[in-house]
């Protein structure tokens, strides 16, 4: 077994299999959403194996629900645990979101107030997870397209910032921060995305994510949507670089899920993050390759 910093990785797609199982670039890393490979077998789960042989995996869910009112889904738990020690991922996340009501799934990651309440009810279910996963797990800050600030709507008790760090404290988990998502809320919301990363608690960060991003079709430039549709942009990359010259490097994703372009494509985007993480202290979170 030899031992291997993780720079930058890519989202690991069907169609990239082949590639991803032969490519030989140093620091690589590949992500996907367990949700995809919860079978007993079959070619998916078979691909995942054949490249986690090659190289670290990082699992990075999206239906624990963790802000929903539902119960957790033992049974999902479960089946993320066996999964997550077949592959011994590099590492775990989630979403700071609510997807699940009364038994239905949604497609999206929908926002809450940030009460007091909503902290000890997330910071009980994260709890939960990590105990039946056995590990730490990192927490992803959202993107907001709308403020939660109205008498319908409730009112926050705490700010983003303060909420995920006290979530880390009470929990021990760990922090994803993705760029892209602090760049679509500051716009939509009007907040400056660089105080963000400025205030962000660096030693709890476990993982970057950086993606693009698109205009809404009928607003236009007032709202962007984290599409994850497209190359990412260079005010991204620009808030990218502030982050690791203030926390370090930490192991860095590209997100893509639609207009998938070739491999080689989003090898170039992993080489420009690894080349500012090269710049950063050395990356945190050894793991076995």
């Amino acid at each position: 077994m030899t031992h291997a910093a993780l720079l930058a990785g890519m989202g690991l797609k069907p169609e990239h299999y082949d590639e991803a199982a032969s490519c030989e670039r140093e620091g690589l890393w590949f992500e996907v959403h367990p949700e995809n490979y919860l079978v007993d077998g079959g070619p998916r789960l078979h691909w995942l194996r054949a490249v986690r042989e090659r190289h670290p995996v990082s699992l990075h869910g999206v239906s624990l629900s963790l802000a929903g009112q539902d119960r957790l889904d033992e049974g999902h738990l479960a089946r993320l645990a066996s999964l997550a020690r077949m592959i011994e991922p590099a590492l775990v996340s989630e979403h700071l979101a609510w997807s699940a009501w009364k038994g239905q799934y949604f497609p999206d990651l929908l926002p809450f107030p940030r009460t007091a309440e909503a902290l000890v009810h997330v910071a009980a279910r994260i709890a939960h997870a990590q105990d039946a996963l056995g590990r730490r797990i990192a927490i992803e800050n959202p993107s907001h397209y709308l403020r939660l600030d109205d008498a319908a709507l409730g009112r926050h008790d705490w700010d983003e910032i303060d909420f995920l760090a006290e979530l880390v404290r009470r929990t021990g988990c760990g922090l994803l921060l993705d760029v892209n998502n602090v760049h679509v809320s500051a716009h939509n919301l009007g907040f400056d995305a660089c105080d963000y990363l400025d205030r962000f608690p660096a030693q709890a960060v476990m993982e970057i994510h950086l993606a693009g991003h698109s205009r809404d079709p009928a607003l236009g430039d007032a709202l962007l949507i984290d599409s994850h549709d497209a190359p990412i942009a260079a005010e991204v990359w620009a808030l990218y670089a502030r982050l690791v010259r203030r926390i370090g490097a930490r192991p860095t994703l590209i997100e893509r899920d639609g207009n998938l372009p070739e491999f080689t494509t989003l090898l170039d985007e992993c080489e420009t993050a690894s080349a500012v993480l090269r710049q950063g202290v050395p990356c945190h979170g050894e793991v076995v390759a």
